[in-house]
């Protein structure tokens, strides 16, 4: 992530045509329809589900992540897990925004806005930003916080020492982390930075005011009932995350293949070439340069004078703080990745939010040669080729006639996820009608009772038979709901498993099948049991 840099013997804040914003306003608004378009076709994908499924079981955390996700869920959904529908017109306009917030980050370092125009056009047409954002996930809540805190803390440190520009934007970022680490674990890292950085030469002045470390406070206690709340239960998250998942966790060939393979895919190749060259330069700027201005002097047993080099300068406190927004998580992040074999490529994301403010600030002269204005050219384009491709293919009905039918597996195309679900829930719906009221809704994956549980909140119970503990087992525990007399049980054909418990009578039973441009992608199966015919009525 980063920006066009100007010929060499031009200066830098001048050299770039006025044509960067218009193009990111372009980009944006071209975006944002297409966002808009697609809130009308799709649903939710799995994990979007399980996170409006958040929103009726309000708690701090839970396996997965810590609970702001469901707090803006509920709150999207005034009271109850959102629509599809509802969550997306949100994310649509908080996915446009984000590359702006990323300009304002890049003008609070100190960027020239040309420039800093430049680097959020980039960002924009980021895969991963681009797709990635446009679902309520807690990745969308760290992106938006992260960056916000790079602009905050380069402004405050940018602002003069006990100053009332200096308090506020500390203050704001200490609290902004806090929101960070509530809402994706990840944001703990953000906060290492943060101390990191406060505690470094460059940064002394700051440091010896009170406002850096009340806003660490601050964010201490917005983060206070994640933790509470962990050491409470027994830390389920933690053991979920580091030892329940991680079973076949080691170092190996796979994973570090996965981690690369997977920055190409999510940044674009060029783009991933262009970050390396971002943090290779940020890096180099991070080096310690020796002071040989200091006055020669003459050692005891010298009789002519030799010139003695000085201590390293302290240099610039965004540099630092830039420096180490990116590499402390990321450092940490890509160890992570080399040791799971669960691990994400869009892990190490937050760890390139800093690349973009630093190489727009970067002076022309010393930037590599990744980031001329021809591979920054070739980034967008390949960004934007691959964005397109992505939307073609799950809004375009007509583009699943060029998958071979021979080779093409509907169960692997998760883009299959995001169609059929009001067909399954009104089927469902239909056999509730007929059964008693405290008949439950059950499927054998968290994946299908995500689904269900966002879609019939308020209409009936769901129950989940994962393999492993999910959160589902907290909300309405197995015991429970395989005790009810009356079940409904939600199948497709990856998981073709009977209902577990007690001895049932299948009374009947429905198929629904879900097609795309004619293809059959999805067929899930809708069982009636009781344990005995007269249990209905």
């Amino acid at each position: 992530m980063a920006l066009a840099l100007p010929r060499s013997g031009v200066r830098h804040d001048t050299a770039e045509p006025a044509s960067a914003i218009p193009a990111l306003l372009a980009v944006s608004l071209l975006l944002l329809v297409v966002r808009l378009y697609a809130t009308a076709q799709i649903g939710f994908g799995d994990s979007e589900a399980l996170y409006a499924a958040y929103a009726a079981h309000p708690q701090p955390a839970y396996l997965d992540h810590p609970g702001m996700i469901g707090v803006v869920a509920r709150a999207i959904g005034g009271g109850r897990p959102p629509s599809p529908w509802q969550a997306h017109i949100v994310t649509a306009l908080l996915a446009t925004a984000f590359p702006w917030l990323m300009f304002v980050a890049c003008r609070a370092c100190g960027a020239p806005r040309e420039r800093a125009a430049a680097a959020a056009l980039v960002v924009a047409l980021v895969p991963e930003m681009a797709i990635g954002l446009f679902a309520l996930t807690p990745d969308l809540l760290l992106a938006l916080c992260w960056t916000a805190v790079l602009a905050l803390v380069a402004a405050g440190l940018r602002a003069p020492p006990r100053g009332p520009v200096a308090a506020a934007c500390f203050a704001a970022a200490g609290v902004l982390t806090g929101v960070a680490a509530a809402s994706k674990i990840t944001g703990v890292l953000l906060a290492a930075a943060l101390v990191l950085t406060y505690t470094s030469r460059p940064a002394r002045a700051h440091a010896r005011t009170f406002a850096p470390w009340l806003g660490l406070a601050a964010g201490a206690l917005v983060f206070a009932p994640v933790a509470l709340f962990e050491a409470r239960t027994g830390w389920p998250m933690l053991r979920h995350r580091f030892v329940d998942t991680q079973g076949a966790a080691g170092l190996s060939l796979r994973n570090a293949g996965a981690l690369f393979f997977g920055q190409l895919a999510y940044l674009s190749p060029v783009t991933a070439g262009v970050a390396y060259g971002a943090a290779r330069s940020l890096w180099r700027a991070g080096r310690p340069e020796l002071d040989c201005t200091a006055k020669p002097r003459s050692l005891p047993w010298q009789r002519s004078p030799i010139s003695e080099p000085g201590p390293a300068r302290t240099g610039d406190p965004v540099t630092t703080w830039l420096r180490l927004a990116a590499f402390v998580p990321g450092t940490l992040l890509v160890a992570l990745c080399l040791w799971s074999r669960v691990a994400e490529p869009h892990w190490l994301a937050p760890a390139f939010l800093a690349l973009a403010p630093a190489a727009a600030r970067a002076p022309a002269a010393q930037g590599p040669r990744g980031l001329s204005r021809r591979w920054i050219r070739a980034a967008c384009a390949t960004g934007f080729a691959l964005i397109a491709a992505v939307h073609a293919w799950v809004l375009v009905p007509a583009a699943l006639q060029l998958a071979p039918a021979a080779t093409y597996d509907p169960r692997l195309d998760i883009a299959n996820e995001l169609y059929g679900w009001p067909n399954v829930t009104s089927a469902v719906r239909a056999e509730l009608r007929h059964m008693p009221p405290d008949a439950v809704v059950a499927a054998p994956h968290w994946v299908l009772c995500a689904q269900l549980a966002a879609a019939l909140h308020g209409e009936a119970d769901v129950g989940c038979n994962t393999p492993v503990e999910d959160d589902f087992d907290r909300w309405l525990p197995r015991a429970q709901w395989r005790a009810r007399d009356a079940l409904v049980w939600v199948t497709d054909a990856r998981f073709p498993f009977p209902p577990p418990g007690v001895e049932r009578v299948l009374l009947h039973s429905t198929g629904v099948r879900i097609e795309r441009e004619g293809r059959i992608v999805r067929t899930f199966t809708i069982a009636v049991y009781a344990r005995e015919a007269s249990a209905m009525r």
